[in-house]
Parts: structure tokens; C-alpha cells; sequence
């Protein structure tokens, strides 16, 4: 990332944001539902209840448990020591707030809540209500006989499936309603066309995506990497995944494997056949899973180990599903909406494939005076998940 000099981070501290308000108000919610949903003993409710008020009312407080990646967040809490949640970069607060919840669950101590995923209770709502709409996605596009137009329907719905997110709630219902159509008018970026072009020529062999949500989103990132094996247009197809539970509804490897379950039993002929054809290709590592810890860490993308590193420079695509996947990107600054997002993204290993609902203060890339228009017609055009991006960075593929 060359661009000099680097604008300002966004803060939890800026009256009014997005990001102020997600701690204020979000966070609490998340915490009484993870309470709500889970028969925890009274020393976890304390616990969490004592959490609950520290966001509200303390300072930020270190990681106390004993666990492998406790250090790592020390040496970057140590960074705010003192401050408060409403006194530091945001994507560092949404971070570790999902961490400092795992160790109030127990989530990595021996005993009876070790590995227990706190949103299992909201990840299994979210898989069976989509499954109906999911099912006649794949009977609709299963129909269409032209290779490019079903190609663009999946990148479509892989893109709006995003908008159902659960540490996100912003999103109107009518919105949500809408996911898995094409909608093109939508888009502020829209490079949907090269990419099929590129794919057709099997210009990318080996695909990764970097997931996001559980539900629909990864339902139809699931029937993509399908279309994309089934047509030999990828060979390979990788799920970078979250290792422990994130974001509410990150997806992890046990959600894939659940997803794919459910598809096979489905009652819906086509669905359970794609269910079972994935299930297959996972066994043969055609489809493969993975999980870096990186994923779960407060650090940027420019950021990411060495090693990591190396497996992406490994793929020809890497698509990066949703919002906070997109905001690590930009290492989540207020870059100017006109910067052209390759100059920000000189830093990644390969090419990059954008599929991004806006649900964040935060977009590079788009030509002059499209953000003033757009946001005098919406003021919350941000944030409010009607818009995305198709979005293609062309990286060395020597």
C-alpha cells in the first residue's frame, strides 16, 4: 500500500458514525442474545453481563485467560490501554469485542463450553430459512442455458446474500427480500462481464474465496464454486474460513460441512444433487477448507503473515465476500471515494474479485461526483446495503 500519506482510521470516537454507533448500540444486543440462546451457567451470565458494562461505561480491558492467541491481542490491546471502546479504530473494537465474548463463554478453556460456537443457536435459523430460497435459486438458473447469463445470476447472488448479516441489523427487511436477483442498476461498480470473460478463458484456475457470512450468502458462495468446478472454468476452489466464531455469523468450517448436509437431504431434487456433488468434490479436494487464524485477528489485510501470504500468491482469484472482509482491504480508512482502489490494493498477492454489499462509512474506486449524487438521493446509501460491488483488481499473473 504506497498511497501517501495514509488518511485517518475509522473511529468508534466520531459523534453520529456508524462505528460509534455499532458499539453503542449493537454490541449490547449481540451480548443478550448470546445470553438469550444458550444455557450458560450463572458465573458465564456474570460474566458476560460485567462485559456488557465495560463497553458501556470502562476502560478496554486486556484478555485474562490463559489461551494460545492471547499475547498476540495483549500486544495490541497495550496499543489503547487505558482508553475507552469509544476511543479507538473501529474495525480493533468489532475485533476485539468478538474475542474478549469468546473468553467470557469459555470458548477455549476445558470444561463443558470449550468449542461451544455462541450464534450456533442464530447460524441454524439462518440455514434453515434460507434452504427454501436457496432451492429455487438452483432450479430457476439451472434452467438458462447460456454459460455467461447463469454465471452473472451466481455472481449476483453470491453478492447479495450478503445482505443478510446478523452483526449487522441495518439492512431493511425489503432489502434483505431481494437477494440472489440480478440487479445491475445497483451496482457502483460493475465488472461482472470481464470476469466471466476471463473465466471463460480459463484465466483462473485456481479460485479462493474469503467467506463472510453463514445462510444464504454462503449457500449461494456454495453453488457458485459449483457452477465455476461443474463448467471447468476453476479446477480448485478454496473457502478461506473463519477458524472460531466471529462476527456473529462468519462462516467456519463446521458451517460448510453443515450446509452441505443440509443441502443433500433437501426435498428439492436439484439442491440435494448439488449438495452431494459438493460433498464429493470436498472428498476428492477439488473443494477444499481452510482456516488461517489470521481471519480472526484485529489485523488489516496489508497486514497478513507471510505465510498466508504465500497461499494466496498461490491462487489466480481470491473473491472477498461483504463488508468487513472489504473494509480490512482499505485497512479501514476514510480513503477518498474517487482513489482508484488498485493504488490501496498494490499490497495483494493476486488477482481479486470484489463482491461487496455497502454496509460501511467506507468506498474507493468510483469516477468523480457518482458519491455526492447517489448520497443526496440516499443519505444512507453507505450503509443501508441497497448498493455493492462487482469489482475486479487485476494482479500479476506471471
Amino acid at each position: 500500500m504506497n498511497v501517501q500519506p495514509l488518511p485517518s482510521p475509522l473511529m468508534t470516537s466520531k459523534p453520529g458514525s456508524f462505528a460509534r454507533k455499532t458499539i453503542v448500540e449493537r454490541k449490547p444486543q449481540i451480548i443478550r442474545q448470546v445470553m438469550a440462546d444458550n444455557d450458560y451457567p450463572p458465573e458465564i451470565l456474570r460474566a458476560l453481563r460485567d462485559f456488557a458494562t465495560e463497553i458501556v461505561a470502562e476502560p478496554i480491558q486486556p484478555l485474562k485467560e490463559e489461551a494460545p492467541d492471547a499475547e498476540a491481542w495483549n500486544e495490541v490491546w497495550a496499543r489503547y490501554k487505558g482508553g475507552g471502546w469509544l476511543e479507538v479504530p473501529w474495525y480493533f473494537a468489532e475485533a476485539y469485542f468478538y474475542r474478549r465474548l469468546l473468553e467470557a463463554v469459555c470458548y477455549f478453556q476445558p470444561g463443558k463450553w470449550r468449542g461451544c460456537d455462541p450464534f450456533a443457536r442464530q447460524k441454524e435459523v439462518q440455514l434453515a430459512d434460507c434452504l427454501p430460497r436457496i432451492g429455487l435459486a438452483v432450479e430457476a438458473l439451472g434452467r438458462i442455458q447460456e454459460d455467461g447469463i447463469q454465471c452473472e445470476a451466481w455472481l449476483h447472488a453470491s453478492l447479495w446474500g450478503n445482505r443478510a448479516d446478523l452483526s449487522n441489523l441495518t439492512v431493511s427487511e425489503e432489502v434483505r427480500g431481494r437477494q440472489g436477483l440480478v440487479e445491475r442498476e445497483n451496482l457502483l461498480i460493475d465488472d461482472a462481464q470481464q470476469v466471466i470473460e476471463l473465466l471463460q478463458q480459463h484465466s483462473f484456475r485456481r479460485v479462493a474465496f474469503i467467506n463472510d457470512n453463514v445462510g444464504i450468502e454462503l449457500g449461494f458462495d456454495l453453488c457458485l464454486a459449483d457452477f465455476l468446478l461443474g463448467h471447468g472454468w476453476a479446477e480448485r476452489v478454496t473457502f478461506h474460513l473463519k477458524r472460531d466464531p466471529f462476527f456473529v455469523s462468519d462462516a467456519m468450517c463446521k458451517d460448510v460441512q453443515a450446509t452441505l448436509k443440509a443441502f443433500s437431504a433437501s426435498t428439492i431434487p436439484k439442491l440435494a444433487v448439488l449438495g452431494r456433488r459438493l460433498t464429493q468434490a470436498l472428498a476428492e479436494g477439488s473443494l477444499s477448507l481452510e482456516a488461517d487464524p489470521f481471519w480472526t485477528t484485529a489485523f488489516h489485510f496489508a497486514e497478513m503473515s507471510p505465510q498466508l501470504r504465500e497461499t494466496l500468491a498461490a491462487t489466480d482469484l481470491v473473491i472477498s465476500k461483504g463488508d468487513v472482509n472489504y473494509r480490512r482491504l482499505l485497512s479501514d480508512r476514510h480513503w477518498p471515494f474517487t482513489i482508484p482502489t488498485e493504488g490501496v490494493l498494490d499490497y495483494f498477492p493476486t488477482s481479486l474479485l470484489i463482491l461487496r454489499t455497502l454496509k460501511g462509512e467506507i468506498l474507493t474506486g468510483v469516477e468523480e461526483g457518482v458519491a455526492e449524487r447517489i448520497a443526496a438521493e440516499d443519505p444512507d446509501w453507505l450503509l443501508n446495503g441497497q448498493r455493492g460491488l462487482i469489482q475486479l483488481v487485476e494482479g500479476d499473473q506471471t
